[in-house]
């Protein structure tokens, strides 16, 4: 078994369904030449599966397209019940970092039979040199690798729910 400091990492890949929930963050911003902003326009979730020639079955459950800053309680709760009400056992959420950990720390405590993990990006992925595709080909990896229990994944690194935070000053994710 391959160890990593995360217990339970299981070394078996199949083609098992995977549910991909979308809840907008960075990820999924695209830039308005109109306004000069980035807004939402729909998530590049199927754009991201066809270039990357993905051969496990995906489902793809837009859950809401917002910036992680507006999230509040009942946004959370929205994607809780999408975990909750998924009949797929693996699930990869793409989440705004700034609020990703307060969304995991929900979630983890539900102790669902479900391996859930969370990413996201520091650049928009239509933004050259974003790290959007890596931190969701990492993150897809990761979900069919890992046991049962919500992960972080960003940068390369997997986090335990209950011991990660975002250093904004840093911008990066560590461990508690």
């Amino acid at each position: 078994m391959f160890k990593s400091g995360i217990e339970g990492i299981v070394l078996t890949m199949d083609s098992k369904p995977i549910r991909v929930i979308v809840t907008g963050g960075t990820f999924d911003k695209a830039y308005d030449e109109i306004k000069g902003e980035l807004t939402f326009k729909a998530s590049h979730l199927p754009e991201i599966l066809r270039l990357a020639r993905v051969g496990v079955p995906v489902a793809i459950e837009q859950n809401q397209l917002i910036d992680s800053l507006q999230m509040q309680d009942a946004n959370r709760r929205s994607v809780l019940d999408s975990c909750e009400r998924a009949d797929e056992d693996r699930i990869v959420i793409t989440h705004g970092t700034d609020t990703m950990a307060e969304t995991a720390r929900l979630i983890g405590p539900a102790r669902l039979e479900k391996t859930i993990v969370l990413t996201g990006a520091m650049v928009p992925y239509q933004i050259q040199g974003s790290d959007a595709l890596f931190n969701f080909g990492t993150a897809f990896s990761a979900v069919q690798l890992l046991a049962y229990g919500v992960y972080l994944v960003m940068n390369g690194r997997v986090f335990p729910w209950d011991h990660v935070r975002k250093d904004r000053s840093r911008g990066v994710f560590e461990e508690m």
